[in-house]
Formats: C-alpha cells, sequence, structure tokens
C-alpha cells in the first residue's frame, strides 16, 4: 500500500522536464524557468515533447518547441544582461572608452591645431595646443567653429581623464592581485583582452604574456616571423625597463605572476603578498644579471693578458 502524501508538500518535478514549474502554478515565475534551463538535467534523453503534452503545458509539439524557443531566448538574454552588469565587464566598458576618448581627442585636437594655425599666430600642437585655442574669444564665424572644434578636443581629453580616474578606483575591487602588479590600466587592458576576468584566470602564462600581439603571434605561427616576446605587458616597466637582452625573461617571469594573480582574482578575491614579493625578487634577479655581467666586464678591463693586474 502507498503511502499518503502530505497535501502541502511540494511536487516532484526533478524529472518532470524546464516546464515543470510552469506546470506547478509558477508559469509567471521566469526566473525559476531560467534556473531550470540554465542548470537543469537528466539522467537519460526523453521525449520532452510529449510529457509536455500529457503534463497539459502545451497542445502538441510544435507548441512546445516555439515556447522552448521562446523560454531559452528569454533565458539567454536574462543572462547576457546579468553578465554585462559585472564587475570586470564594467571595467571592459570604461578601458574601451577611456582610449575611444584618447583616440578621438587627439584626432580633433590635430584637426583643431591646423585649422587654428591658419587663423591664430603661435599654435602649439597636440591636446595642450588645442586647449590653448578653445581660450581665445573668436571673432567671426569661422573662428568660432575652430575654437569649438578645440574645446571639444579638450572636453573629450577630460573624460578620458575622468574615465582613468574611475578605472583607477574600480580595478583595485574587481583584480585586486592584478591591479597591484600591472597598475590598473594595464590590468584592465588585460582582462578586456582575454574577454574578462574569468577567461583571463583560465589562460596559461605563456598566452597572457602574448595578449595583444596576436597579429605577430599569427605571423610567426604561419613562418613569416619570430616568435612575439611579448604583448601589452610591453608597457609595463618591469619589461620595457629592462635591458633587451634580458625582456624575454622578464616578459614571461611577470606573465607568470599576472595569471597566478587573475587566478586568485577571480577564485579566491583576495590579496596574495606572496605573488608579489615572489615577482619582486624574480625581476630583482633578473636585472642583476646586467650588474653581474657589469662587474665581470670591469674586471677584465682590470687584466693583463696573463692574468696579473693592470698598471694604475
Amino acid at each position: 500500500m502507498s503511502e499518503d502524501v502530505a497535501p502541502d508538500s511540494p511536487p516532484d518535478v526533478g524529472s518532470a522536464g524546464w516546464f515543470a514549474v510552469a506546470v506547478a502554478g509558477a508559469d509567471d515565475d521566469a526566473a525559476a524557468r531560467r534556473d531550470r534551463i540554465l542548470t537543469g538535467s537528466a539522467a537519460s534523453p526523453a521525449d520532452w515533447p510529449a510529457r509536455a503534452v500529457e503534463a497539459g503545458f502545451t497542445g502538441d509539439a510544435d507548441e512546445y518547441y516555439d515556447r522552448l524557443k521562446a523560454a531559452t531566448t528569454r533565458a539567454t538574454r536574462e543572462a547576457v544582461r546579468e553578465r554585462e552588469r559585472a564587475d570586470d565587464a564594467q571595467l571592459i566598458h570604461a578601458i574601451r572608452a577611456m582610449d575611444d576618448a584618447e583616440r578621438t581627442a587627439n584626432e580633433l585636437a590635430e584637426r583643431a591645431v591646423e585649422w587654428a594655425g591658419s587663423l591664430f599666430d603661435d599654435v602649439d600642437p597636440g591636446v595642450e595646443g588645442a586647449r590653448a585655442v578653445a581660450a581665445r574669444e573668436p571673432e567671426g564665424e569661422v573662428e568660432r567653429r575652430a575654437v569649438s572644434l578645440a574645446e571639444r578636443a579638450a572636453e573629450l581629453d577630460d573624460e578620458r581623464a575622468a574615465l582613468a580616474e574611475t578605472i583607477g578606483r574600480i580595478a583595485p575591487a574587481v583584480a585586486p592581485n592584478l591591479t597591484e602588479m600591472a597598475g590598473p590600466e594595464l590590468a584592465a587592458r588585460l582582462i578586456a583582452l582575454a574577454g574578462g576576468l574569468e577567461p583571463l584566470a583560465k589562460k596559461p602564462s605563456g598566452t597572457v604574456q602574448v595578449l595583444g600581439a596576436e597579429d605577430a603571434l599569427f605571423a610567426h605561427l604561419s613562418g613569416r616571423a619570430p616568435s612575439p616576446k611579448h604583448g601589452i605587458i610591453y608597457t609595463h616597466e618591469f619589461v620595457r625597463g629592462t635591458r633587451p637582452e634580458d625582456r624575454g625573461s622578464a616578459a614571461r617571469a611577470l606573465a607568470g605572476k599576472l595569471a597566478l594573480g587573475a587566478r586568485a582574482d577571480h577564485y579566491a578575491g583576495e590579496r596574495r603578498e606572496r605573488l608579489h614579493d615572489d615577482l619582486r625578487e624574480r625581476m630583482a634577479t633578473i636585472r642583476a644579471r646586467a650588474d653581474g655581467e657589469g662587474d665581470a666586464g670591469e674586471a677584465e678591463d682590470g687584466e693583463t693578458e696573463d692574468g696579473g693586474a693592470a698598471d694604475e
């Protein structure tokens, strides 16, 4: 004899399909349906259209597939919207907007100062020159337009600076280890190039090392160029400030720690002091090579051909 089921017991929808929440009276619960679509699973294939018809969810298989398409499309849109609101996604938008503002400001400034140079004396180049033009009192329609263009360039440069400040504030919260090692802007660029903090955390250090050098890497893979030693991490002082013959080692060391930092940021979300200490020690070792070779060279210069000390 079967046991009675309590009247207030929830319905068993474990194997009833993604539409079970609708059958259970939660037809307006889009979040529940989305969760079942995104996380649900079945131990074996089933004739879900037939089950949906039997459960009264749809009248036939065609209607089932129409409702399945609508539900999965809605779930995908909500998942994308949720992903776009993530902190690392906002950091990506900010760094891309900053780059766009900088590029456009420079282009407008170049055009503005070239135009202003035909109207005024002593016009300096670049954004600062555009700022000086923007401060002038125009006379006539043409001068007003040239000054207005210079003002737009200056405003875009101000927006670039404001975006840089925003990146400096939010990057440490999104990726504390990566930001401390790379700086806010380089950390944001690495996250943007990888497509997010999670994808960056999953990349090996060799890939992190050449992020931003995809064209050179593809040229190497096709046999048209040597292998690139570094990508965007070249802008880091640890790489750029190291002598050329040691930059490959510096780039590998930095990329390795950046990869570990990204993993710590994504999976743990807390600062790891040991990572930063190890990076500083490794870079000190690499840069000490130059000092060691310099000392060796001085010693050689101070010896005669037979190994004795040279006369002073």
